[in-house]
């Protein structure tokens, strides 16, 4: 039986605020805000490494491809 085990990590990351995660322009006021675009993509990055996740949920079920195990041929129909 093939069966798919899911696994569901969380991790918190701090981003640092720099120039690098604000807007490329700024508002009408003169002020600049943050890019939440460039935010997450730095926030990925930090989190892309394999330290700190903690397992949230697992799961295991049928797999929806039943399959032979590698290395395993089934063997061929006999003939009618």
């Amino acid at each position: 039986m093939r069966l798919r085990r899911t696994v569901v990590q969380e991790r918190f990351v701090s981003v640092p605020v720099t120039e690098g995660v604000m807007a490329d322009e700024r508002d009408a006021d003169g002020t600049t805000h943050l890019d939440p675009k460039k935010l997450w993509a730095v926030a990925v990055e930090l989190g892309s490494d394999d330290a700190d996740w903690v397992t949230e949920e697992s799961t295991v079920e049928p797999h929806p491809i039943q399959k032979p195990p590698p290395g395993i041929h089934p063997a061929a129909d006999p003939a009618p």
